[in-house]
């Protein structure tokens, strides 16, 4: 008789990730640079306006980036558990489908899939491509159609990137990880130059203005914890990482609280140099700082940012085209995502598949606004999470864990998401709304096309036309056939 999955051995799953194909090829340094690489993208650049804007006051404002970064770590702790006792890439949606079972996990793969992983990712593209672009034109917004175009070359040139070489792809983002820190460090380097200059800002009265609308301070976290999203990305590559029991948590302990010191150092510059109005009217907090403190170097300020949304974009792609993979593996998206490619072992087809809903996505005037819908489902999702991960300590005590952080941790998680969750319903009803119902029209879909077991035999020939169509394109094959 086979082992439960509670008595399962490391052993065991090594044997799975062997079946896989996913080759371990992401040590403790990778771990830490797509841990980094993700978080540190365009969000530190803009959300200060959004976190002060909710929170009414830099000292609150400051409170809430210092905490948005705890819960980050406290969550990344929470899924470095998780991700060690079901080592299988795809992260939330793994665990889901362990606690929970096919449809939650199908809805969550069904949100992320289309709207906020791609959505995600136009976003970090056309930062990127603003700001590569504003020295061409200093006064004014560059042209809608060229940072389209930019954008859209910059996500088929790292969609290729991994495509070609998983190698490769870590190599990119360890440079841009030193570049992106290096951008934060003149921030804060030249906020320290200002408050030894006498120049303190909005620091002199700093609970000045202070919300006390929960609504709104959690809408404030919202923005905070926008700009540390990314966080649990690792668990998403779990299968292509060296001894995942030991490199997944160390990873954690190294870049959470690296990032949120960087985080909070970056904001007492920000606003020892802008006043609170100058900030609440940018829309590119770096960019105004530079033009402020920086004089003629003020242009460095937009190809830092410019770096950083690049090396965030590669980590994105790199890491969630595996939730896909995973996702098709488990029978809840066409097989075809699923194949692997036979000289590179890559999931080749996953990666184009992202890229494609991704160009899509750039064609829409105002993506921010898909971004401000998902957030609330993005918090439904992760407290989803953390709540199988509870139930998992009640319905498989004896699970093997080789990680076991506190109970105290994922229920202060849990609490903290519940609150995150259902404060904004009043505050912001239309976004939760359209997000409630986004989720709840996958339902349909997870009922014809996964649950329908008897579906007419013409449709099947279609799938398994489309699926051979897209082995012979690119080179690969199923997972039970690799042969890497």
């Amino acid at each position: 008789m086979p082992a439960s999955p509670e008595k399962r051995r490391p052993r065991d799953d090594a044997a799975d990730e062997q079946r896989v194909g996913l080759r371990k090829e992401l040590g403790l340094l990778d771990g830490v640079a797509i841990i980094v690489g993700v978080i540190v993208g365009s969000g530190i650049f803009v959300s200060p306006k959004g976190v002060l804007m909710n929170s009414g006051s830099v000292g609150l404002g400051l409170v809430v980036w210092v905490l948005s970064g705890l819960l980050s770590m406290v969550g990344a702790l929470c899924y470095a558990e998780l991700g060690t006792m079901i080592p299988r890439s795809g992260g939330d949606y793994a665990y889901i489908h362990e606690a929970f079972g096919s449809l939650p996990a199908f809805l969550y793969l069904w949100v992320a899939l289309f709207v906020i992983v791609p959505t995600g990712n136009a976003i970090t593209a056309i930062t990127f491509a603003q700001y590569i672009l504003q020295p061409g034109w200093p006064t004014c917004q560059p042209p809608h159609a060229a940072v389209r175009l930019i954008a859209a070359l910059i996500t088929c040139l790292l969609t290729l990137i991994n495509c070609h070489n998983v190698k490769w792809a870590t190599r990119v983002q360890d440079v841009f990880v030193g570049t992106k820190l290096l951008a934060l460090l003149v921030i804060i380097l030249a906020g320290a130059w200002a408050l030894l200059s006498g120049r303190a800002g909005n620091l002199r009265a700093p609970m000045e203005g202070t919300t006390s609308e929960p609504g709104f301070v959690a809408l404030a976290f919202y923005s905070g914890l926008f700009s540390y999203s990314g966080w649990n990305y690792l668990n998403y590559v779990t299968e292509e990482l060296q001894d995942p029991y030991k490199n997944l948590p160390r990873a954690i302990s190294i870049s959470m609280p690296m990032v949120t010191v960087v985080y909070v150092l970056t904001n007492v510059a920000y606003f020892a140099v802008l006043t609170k109005e100058e900030l609440l009217s940018s829309n590119a907090v770096a960019v105004t700082f530079g033009d402020k403190l920086l004089g003629g170097m003020s242009w460095v300020m937009p190809f830092f940012v410019a770096c950083s949304t690049f090396g965030a974009l590669n980590g994105a792609i790199f890491a969630s085209s595996r939730l896909f993979f995973v996702g098709a593996r488990q029978g809840h998206l066409p097989a075809a995502i699923a194949l692997i490619s036979v000289d590179r072992c890559t999931p080749v087809p996953s990666l184009v598949f992202l890229c494609l809903i991704t160009l899509a996505l750039l064609s829409i005037e105002d993506v921010y606004v898909l971004i401000n819908y998902l957030s609330f489902v993005e918090a439904l999702f992760t407290t989803l999470s953390v709540c199988g991960l509870l139930w998992l300590r009640y319905k498989r005590p004896d699970a093997h864990r080789p990680i076991k952080v506190n109970i105290v941790f994922p229920v202060i998680f849990f609490v903290i998401c519940l609150f995150l969750v259902i404060l904004p319903c009043h505050v912001s009803p239309v976004e939760v709304s359209v997000g409630l119902g986004f989720i709840v029209s996958g339902v349909p879909i997870y009922l014809v096309f996964i649950y329908w077991q008897t579906k007419p035999a013409w449709l099947t020939r279609i799938s398994r036309s489309f699926n051979l169509i897209c082995a012979k394109m690119f080179k690969c094959l199923l997972e039970e056939e690799k042969i890497c």
